[in-house]
C-alpha cells in the first residue's frame, strides 16, 4: 500500500503573523503542483499566525496544509490561555502536534495528558501528529525501542483502530532536536519499523501499513533523501529549517 509522504514544518515560537504570510507566499512560489502530487506539505505556525495562514491558503487556493502546535484536552471552559480543538477545527486545521518533547519537558505533560490531547484532536476531526522519542541517556542504555513503544501504547490507550487511521506518528529522538545531531538513516528506519510493527499488532496489519511515520530532529535538505530511503519512513517533522522557505522547499522536493 502506497503512503503519500508528509513534510510538516513546526515553526515553534517563531514568526509573527506578517512574517508568516511572507513565508507562506514564498513557499507557494517555490513548491509547485508536481511536488504536491508527490508529497503533502504542511506548515504548523504559532496560534497567533493560524488565522492569517488560513486566510491566505484558502483565499489563494494554495495546496499547502496547515495545523497547530498544541491543543487543550477540553473543548471550552475556564482554562485561561488554552486553545481548544473546537477552535482549531473551525480554523480548518488539518493537523495538531501532540506530545512534542518540548511540551513534555517544559510543561510537564505526561503520557495521560498526551492521551487526552490525542482524543481531543480526533473528537474534533483533526489528525494528531503524535510525537515520541527517547533521550540520549535512554539510547545509551539501548532502551530506546522499549521507551518509544511504551509512549506509543500510553498515548493510544482507548483509541480505536478506526481512529488510529487518522493519526500520524513522528519519531523525534530528543538528543537530535535542535542539536544539529541527526539520527542515522538506519536509526530512523529501525524505529519506524518498530512503531509500525506495534501499530500492526494493536490495530491490525492493514492500519499499520497505512500509518504515516515521520522522522524529526535537525532535518536538513542535505540529509532528507537518506532519511526517506527507509521503507517505513514516510516524511519529516522539520523544525528550524522550516523557518527558511528556500530550505524547507528543498526538503519538500526530496523526491526530485
Amino acid at each position: 500500500m502506497s503512503r503519500k509522504p508528509l513534510i510538516a514544518g513546526n515553526w515553534k515560537m517563531n514568526l509573527n503573523h506578517l512574517e508568516a504570510i511572507a513565508v507562506v507566499q514564498k513557499l507557494a512560489f517555490l513548491i509547485d503542483d508536481k511536488d504536491f502530487e508527490a508529497v503533502d506539505v504542511a506548515v504548523i505556525p504559532p496560534f497567533t499566525d493560524i488565522r492569517s495562514v488560513q486566510t491566505l491558503i484558502d483565499g489563494d487556493r494554495l495546496r499547502l496544509l496547515f495545523g497547530a502546535q498544541d491543543l487543550s484536552p477540553k473543548n471550552s471552559g475556564a482554562f485561561t490561555g488554552d486553545i481548544s480543538g473546537v477552535m482549531l477545527a473551525k480554523l480548518g486545521c488539518t493537523f495538531v502536534i501532540v506530545g512534542h518533547s518540548e511540551r513534555r519537558e517544559h510543561h510537564n505533560e505526561d503520557d495521560s495528558i498526551v492521551n487526552s490531547k490525542v482524543k481531543a484532536a480526533l473528537a474534533n476531526g483533526i489528525s494528531p501528529i503524535l510525537c515520541v522519542g527517547e533521550s540520549a541517556a535512554i539510547r545509551a542504555e539501548n532502551g530506546e525501542v522499549a521507551h518509544v513503544i511504551s509512549q506509543l501504547k500510553a498515548a493510544l490507550s482507548g483509541i480505536t483502530p478506526a481512529q488510529v487511521k487518522k493519526i500520524v506518528i513522528a519519531y523525534e529522538p530528543i538528543w537530535a532536536i535542535g542539536t544539529g545531531n541527526v539520527a542515522t538513516p538506519e536509526d530512523a528506519q529501525s524505529m519506524a519499523q518498530a512503531i509500525r510493527a506495534q501499530i500492526s499488532k494493536s490495530a491490525g496489519a492493514e492500519i499499520g501499513e497505512r500509518l504515516r511515520i515521520l522522522y524529526g530532529g535537525s532535518v536538513k535538505s542535505g540529509t532528507i533523501r537518506e532519511i526517506m530511503a527507509g521503507a517505513d519512513v514516510d516524511g519529516a517533522l522539520v523544525g528550524g529549517a522550516s523557518l527558511e522557505p528556500e530550505e524547507f522547499a528543498r526538503i519538500a522536493k526530496f523526491h526530485r
